[in-house]
Order: C-alpha cells, then sequence, then structure tokens
C-alpha cells in the first residue's frame, strides 16, 4: 500500500484558523492571560460534534478568541506548515479570516505579520506558501470593503482574496463591490460555493466575483449544464471529504461525490478544511478517500497532480511538480 503521506502535493482549501488545536488554544490562552476555551482539552474536544456549518461556526469563533498577538499568528501559522510538510505539501495556499480579528481589537498588522513571518520560515525550509484574505459571508458587505482597504498597506504579502463562513442565505452576488476592486488591485479571487448553498451560487461567484477557483462545489453535480463549464473551463473545485461528512453535508464519506467528479472529467483537489476541528489533516484526507471510497492510485495520482494546476504556481513550476507526483508513482509501481 502507498504511503500517502509521500505524495507530493497542495494544499489550496485550509483555513489557518482552522488548524487551532486545542492544546494550542489552552496555551495561548494562558500566555495572554485569558479564560480557557473548556474546563479541560477533553471536554473542548467533545464539543466537536456538529450538526452543521453555522454550529460548527459558532465554536470556531469561540475559540479564536485566542489569538492576540502577532505572536500567536506565527505559532499557529508555523505549527500548520510543520504538520503540512510532514503530510506531503510541497506548496499551500492558505485562508485567514482578517475581519473576526479586527473585530475583536486585534490589528490588521498583528494577523498579517505574524502569519507571513512563519511563510517565510516555511519558505526557506522548502515548502512554499501564500495567504489569502477571505471575507465574512454573512457580515455586511461593506464590512469586507472597509478590511481590504485596511489590509492595501499589506498585499505585497497576500495573493488573493476569497468568501467563506455560513453560506446557507448569504448568496456571493452581495460581495461583487468589493470582489472587483481587489482584482484591480491585482489578487486572485476565489470563494466557497455550492458546499451547503444551491449551485446558481457556483455560477454567481464565477461570473459575478470573477472567481477562479471553486472552494467545496460539491452541489454543482445536481446542475448538469454547470458540470459541462466547470469540466470545459477547467474551473477547480477544492473538496474537503472529512470536513463534507463532519458538518454533515454528506451523510457519510461511502457517499461523497468525489469519485463521480473524477469520472466527469472536474479539476477537483481534496483539502482538510479546518483539520483541528474535523479529524485529519490533508494526507488523512487522501488516505480517507481510499480507503472509503476505494480509490485507485492513478485517482490519488491525479488528485495530486490536480492540486498543482489549481494553484496559482507558475506553469513551470506547476510542471515540475508535476512531475515529482509522476515519480513518485512510478515508485510504486
Amino acid at each position: 500500500m502507498s504511503d500517502i503521506h509521500a505524495i507530493p502535493k497542495a494544499e489550496l482549501h485550509v483555513h489557518i484558523e482552522g488548524t487551532l488545536e486545542p492544546e494550542m488554544a489552552f496555551a495561548l490562552a494562558e500566555r495572554n492571560g485569558l479564560a480557557r476555551p473548556a474546563a479541560s482539552i477533553e471536554e473542548l474536544r467533545a464539543r466537536y460534534r456538529f450538526r452543521d456549518l453555522q454550529s460548527f461556526l459558532d465554536i470556531y469563533y469561540a475559540n479564536m478568541a485566542v489569538l492576540r498577538t502577532a505572536t500567536d499568528f506565527h505559532d499557529l501559522a508555523g505549527a500548520y506548515f510543520r504538520r503540512a510538510a510532514a503530510q506531503g505539501v510541497r506548496h499551500a495556499e492558505v485562508f485567514f479570516d482578517p475581519q473576526a480579528h479586527l473585530a475583536r481589537g486585534v490589528p490588521m498588522q498583528a494577523v498579517v505579520e505574524g502569519l507571513y513571518s512563519a511563510v517565510e520560515e516555511a519558505r526557506a525550509r522548502g515548502l512554499s506558501a501564500d495567504l489569502i484574505m477571505c471575507f465574512l459571508r454573512d457580515v455586511p458587505a461593506e464590512d469586507a470593503l472597509r478590511t481590504l482597504r485596511r489590509a492595501e498597506p499589506f498585499l505585497d504579502r497576500i495573493i488573493g482574496v476569497g468568501l467563506d463562513s455560513a453560506e446557507v442565505g448569504h448568496p456571493p452576488d452581495a460581495f461583487a463591490e468589493v470582489f472587483s476592486l481587489a482584482r484591480t488591485m491585482g489578487l486572485h479571487a476565489v470563494a466557497h460555493a455550492g458546499e451547503e448553498g444551491p449551485p446558481a451560487y457556483v455560477r454567481t461567484a464565477l461570473d459575478v466575483l470573477g472567481a477562479r477557483r471553486i472552494d467545496h462545489g460539491i452541489r454543482a453535480l445536481e446542475d448538469p449544464r454547470l458540470v459541462a463549464r466547470l469540466r470545459e473551463e477547467r474551473v477547480p473545485l477544492t473538496v474537503c471529504p472529512l470536513s463534507n461528512v463532519r458538518l454533515r453535508v454528506v451523510d457519510t464519506l461511502s457517499a461523497h461525490p468525489l469519485p463521480r467528479m473524477l469520472s466527469e472529467g472536474l479539476l477537483a483537489t481534496v483539502n482538510s478544511d479546518d483539520p483541528a476541528y474535523f479529524g485529519g489533516y490533508v494526507a488523512d484526507n487522501y488516505a480517507a478517500v481510499r480507503d472509503e471510497l476505494g480509490l485507485s492510485q492513478a485517482e490519488l495520482r491525479q488528485l495530486a497532480v490536480n492540486s498543482f494546476e489549481a494553484s496559482f504556481l507558475s506553469g513551470e513550476r506547476k510542471a515540475e511538480l508535476a512531475a515529482e507526483v509522476f515519480a513518485w508513482a512510478l515508485e510504486q509501481q
């Protein structure tokens, strides 16, 4: 059986705040003189049984209150990059949610500089990484515009913008203005769509926001015309299997639509989303779809190659990393 960790891969859908393990949450609370998030680490983990996306977000935002300083953000990201490297990640494009921190009085400078210092350290160790700033779709779009303006001094350290948080009832078109402005600033655009929301949200993210990549996107399969478009335009879909099960977007992993996405010729990738909450990092997601969905080595190889194609790396670098995937596959024969 092949070593899933050894597959060279990119991770394109991971929220850095979602990598906050309970042990680190407790340590940061103590460092910052804050109340612990629960009576014990075991009690905190026991709360990670979610009914839906909103029930997860309630705990997610409560836990991130321990993040206060640039050092906190550096340590959080540094821990993720070390885990990612051990799981075969060669390139990571990492989401962060500045609005959730600004609302608590944490300066934008502390967030970006803390995260970026960990990015630079990861690069020095051979793992390329970039930051994507997400807007919260359940907060008025005017706040997203203010957030983008506050981020302007730091845009040399940010490659793109995204849209996340509670999807149902929050269509993407409300954020047309801020995404248009971000694109004029040279930022890539991605958006969460088609997780709990309908296929129409995927189409709106593409046509109105100018998204070049769709995060999740599994409900796109309900619309054959949209599936054809995604296939023809090679629109990447950053799928998060363990997340989909834990948030009850799909009932069981064995019922996950990833095999169909591959058979439809879609540019699907596998990612971890919020791994501290959903039971595994990216290689754990690869292992889960291999074991529960019976994906072949060729399909795992395709997912890894897709991950580099879907990234914002240069074409030359994508080709180099894809070649590493094929070299891995040959070694398994």
